[in-house]
């Protein structure tokens, strides 16, 4: 039987997911980006992470610069703990004797570095230098081997950083077990940083570019969300179990309620009431099975204010753990790390009920709007999977009109129950009106309703009888039969 291969764990958690557990102990791997892309950042994350769970490290630099400028950088982060410099990691300039003796002179130097401190992980800062000073490939190899050897007998993993964006046929890829590369680009005015691991020798991986950020807490990286959850962690429960959805005169159309563990998005133009209606849902929830509101748009304020007006106490929902508010702004974030905070905030409250407010607010953040579909497919699978109930908005362009746009191109793979709301000009007077287009494994009334919002809630009425073209924004007296 095939031995398991040891884990050493990054603390990076994103990063140990594309690692599939974390680094393969006594490997090496290489580092590569251009300046500024976050590698000695990973790298010292990864330094402090592994000394706190009784590791030792040596980080050797083959660059010119002091080990007291990198500190005053690293010191702004909440990883750096200076009481762990000189004790469990050390810090060696190899430069000079790079310089003036050479590669030979520098393996020795490590060698001896490795085993007097007992180093289990071995950082090398500065493979370009090395690979200057080398006078041919072979001499590169070596340089890689010898290093990998010792350190691979003394049981140390090596990390290679390098500012060369080595492609797969350098001496240098063909020696190591893995590679990391880290880059950053331009979305307009805005800049993403990506990491992919571009080799990783005898272990699975997540491949492709991921998104991470460099935050107070070090490099975060968010693992694209259809790759982490290509199926859902958890089996989607085949009970047809129906819940309140908040509004009465809805659940007498559907069958008594919402199917649990379903997905409901409520499509709609700036003021037909979407909101509303979520929160309606929201505050059907129970201590036992609590709620969770995802927004983006209206501050938790303005949201408890709106609440109140339809005579919802959400503040009292909050405060009895019933209802949980997680807001952030549209100007700044990713995807996946909008994606990763949902799911966490689930698991932290045990959440039976979201409302997302909206899934456009989620995608304005997206650098790549292709991959949408396949983003918001795999975040429904996997609330689905954990037995929760989705009551998701998203903005429609138009306030009147004929046209309806789709959110994605295959809307059925992401919702399971779609509802569309208009406004309507009839008889000189502007009205809500809401049709249900879709209701999985429902039967359903297909007529239109009036919306009709006031402090005791919401409730929908059967009208529209006798007018045609009312979607179309400007309905018409249906002639006489």
């Amino acid at each position: 039987m095939l031995e398991q291969l040891k884990r050493l764990q990054s603390g990076i958690e994103g990063l140990d997911a594309l690692l599939k557990g974390g680094l393969i102990a006594g490997s090496s791997y290489i580092v590569q980006g251009r300046p500024g892309s976050g590698k000695t950042i990973l790298a010292n994350q990864i330094a402090f992470n592994h000394v706190r769970n009784g590791g030792r490290v040596l980080v050797a630099t083959l660059l010119s610069e002091s080990h007291e400028r990198l500190f005053q950088f690293l010191s702004t982060l909440r990883f750096f703990d200076p009481s762990r410099v000189g004790n469990e990691i050390q810090f060696v300039s190899a430069f000079d004797t790079l310089e003036n003796e050479g590669l030979d002179e520098v393996v020795k130097l490590l060698r001896r570095e490795i085993s007097r401190q007992k180093a289990t992980v071995l950082i090398v800062d500065g493979l370009l230098n090395a690979r200057s000073k080398a006078d041919n490939q072979i001499d590169t190899k070596k340089f890689i081997s010898e290093l990998q050897g010792h350190a691979a007998f003394a049981g140390c993993t090596v990390l290679f950083l390098t500012s060369s964006r080595l492609d797969d046929g350098s001496p240098e890829h063909t020696m190591v077990d893995g590679v990391i590369e880290m880059g950053e680009e331009l979305h307009g005015t805005r800049s993403v940083r990506r990491i992919q691991l571009r080799k990783t020798r005898g272990s699975g991986a997540l491949s492709g570019l991921h998104e991470c950020e460099i935050t107070d807490d070090g490099l975060v990286v968010h693992p694209r969300l259809e790759s982490l959850y290509s199926r859902p962690s958890q089996q989607d429960s085949a009970d047809l179990t129906r819940i309140p959805s908040g509004i009465d005169s809805l659940d007498t159309l559907v069958e008594g309620g919402l199917p649990a563990s379903s997905v409901t998005l409520v499509m709609g133009p700036s003021g037909i009431g979407k909101t509303s209606l979520g929160l309606s849902f929201l505050a059907k929830a129970t201590p036992a099975e609590p709620a969770l509101l995802f927004g983006f748009y209206e501050t938790p304020q303005r949201l408890r204010l709106k609440a109140r007006s339809m005579g919802i106490d959400l503040q009292a929902l909050e405060d009895s753990g019933t209802a949980h508010i997680v807001w952030q702004p549209t100007t700044e974030g990713l995807l996946d790390g909008l994606g990763a905070r949902l799911l966490k905030a689930v698991e932290k409250h045990g959440s039976k009920r979201v409302l997302i407010d909206s899934l456009g607010g989620m995608a304005r953040v997206a650098s790549s709007p292709a991959r949408l579909n396949e983003f918001f497919s795999a975040l429904m699978s996997e609330l689905r999977g954990r037995g929760v109930t989705v009551f998701a908005t998203w903005e429609m362009r138009d306030l009147f009109g004929s046209e309806i746009l789709s959110p994605a191109p295959e809307l059925s793979s992401i919702v399971d129950n779609l509802l569309l709301m208009r406004f309507v000009e009839m008889n000189s007077e502007l009205k809500r009106v809401l049709s249900i287009l879709k209701m999985r494994d429902s039967f359903y009334d297909p007529a239109l309703f009036e919306v009709v919002i006031s402090q005791n809630g919401i409730a929908l009425n059967k009208a529209f009888k006798h007018a045609t073209a009312v979607l179309s924004g400007t309905a018409t007296p249906a002639p006489d039969a």
